[in-house]
């Protein structure tokens, strides 16, 4: 089957629509019970823990998903050289750029949040002598996707760069096969599978050096996307199934939220690796969240392939807009949270004007400079005055 010539818009959409998601759900983190963040608010929301709860299934694998997908434009007239010289352009080059500018006045609030009382002067002369965070101060924060996009990028680039040739016929075929009545869910299968058997010993923590199965079970999210844009034909099956998958993904949630509501121990943290019934109370969080990818996917490919005149525009805040929002919701957290007002007016406050602190920033300040934009990820040729 004929490749895709362009980019397709509902892959863009879906992006802006992740990245949203993203900051509703860092906009929430202060307010969550048990959820020790940078910035904690005194009181806690029960409902915002349920909204995260459910954005948190899908948010971070549908952008993994949907880097996979992106990165198929981005190899098919390139060499895996070129390729690897790309991504140490736009990936590599802002999340060290990010380490040291964007991310340490987010650790500087959140330690005056613990108590520290020196100036963020004082602050950056100890960057580089007090460590890895948590214990000390350097760290990727947020930006823990970039690195691990990064890296799958540069393990897998002789991979993308075959599959454009020939030599890759076989596996196309066999990918086409895929896409045939229901055998697109065979896709979740190798995630689940090493999901279940590792996380009771290894836990995410996005410091990538003792993650190794969130490493490989994010991994598998960008292969996916990459494949159903090798051969479309496995996105015309996700669109095809796209109701089989909203409604088991729908039922799911139910039944998840039904147990969790009413304290059914259905889990009592014993974790017996001889009960089948820890191997399915592990293996809920994946199939899950496979369901709401193929989902999104599915519906966006139907309804969201529509292109419209600022897209272009957005496509060029995303990336931006991903690396400065966390940071500027930690340093607005640290004042927010000191206020009386309400949970959910602290929540709206902190989400609108970050996004609107973004917008600002990028138009102003990014988007003009080629300098900076190459900071954040942009195209060289990215500017366009307005």
């Amino acid at each position: 089957m004929n490749q895709p010539a362009t980019r397709l818009a509902y892959i863009d959409w879906l992006r802006v629509f992740a990245i949203l998601g993203v900051l509703f759900y860092h906009s929430a983190r202060p307010f969550i019970p048990d959820d020790p963040w940078h910035i904690n608010n005194p009181d806690k929301s029960n409902l915002l823990d349920e909204f995260n709860f459910f954005l948190s299934r899908f948010r971070m694998p549908l952008l993994f998903f949907l880097s996979g997908a992106v990165t198929w434009y981005m190899v098919k007239k390139r060499t895996a050289g070129s390729f690897i010289l790309l991504r140490l352009k736009r990936l590599f080059l802002p999340l060290v750029a990010g380490m040291l500018l964007i991310i340490p006045p987010q650790v500087y609030m959140e330690r005056k949040h613990q108590g520290y009382t020196g100036s963020l002067l004082d602050f950056y002369s100890q960057l580089f002598s007090s460590g890895p965070y948590p214990e000390g101060n350097i760290s990727w924060h947020h930006l823990w996707f970039i690195a691990y996009l990064f890296l799958y990028d540069i393990l897998f680039a002789p991979f993308f760069t075959w599959c454009k040739t020939s030599g890759a016929d076989g596996f196309k075929r066999f990918l086409s096969k895929l896409s045939k009545g229901k055998w697109i869910y065979l896709l979740m299968v190798p995630s689940v599978l090493i999901y279940t058997a590792g996380i009771l010993h290894y836990p995410e923590t996005n410091a990538l050096v003792d993650d190794p199965v969130y490493f490989i079970y994010w991994l598998l999210f960008v292969l996916a996307g990459f494949v159903c844009l090798v051969e479309p034909t496995l996105l015309n099956s996700l669109e095809r199934n796209r109701r089989l998958s909203l409604s088991l993904a729908f039922l799911l949630l139910l039944l998840i939220n039904s147990l969790r509501w009413n304290d059914y121990n259905w889990f009592d943290g014993s974790h017996d690796t001889n009960s089948w019934f820890t191997w399915l109370f592990l293996a809920r969080q994946p199939v899950h969240t496979w369901l709401w990818v193929f989902a999104l996917v599915g519906y966006g490919k139907k309804y969201l392939n529509r292109s419209h005149s600022i897209l272009p525009y957005i496509n060029q805040l995303i990336y931006p807009f991903y690396i400065l929002h966390q940071t500027i919701i930690v340093i607005l957290a640290y004042y927010v949270v000191q206020t009386p007002d309400t949970i959910f007016f602290k929540w709206v406050f902190l989400t609108l004007t970050t996004l609107f602190l973004c917008l600002f920033i990028f138009h102003l300040f990014i988007r003009p400079f080629p300098a900076i934009g190459i900071l954040f990820g942009m195209k060289s040729d990215s500017k366009k005055k307005s």
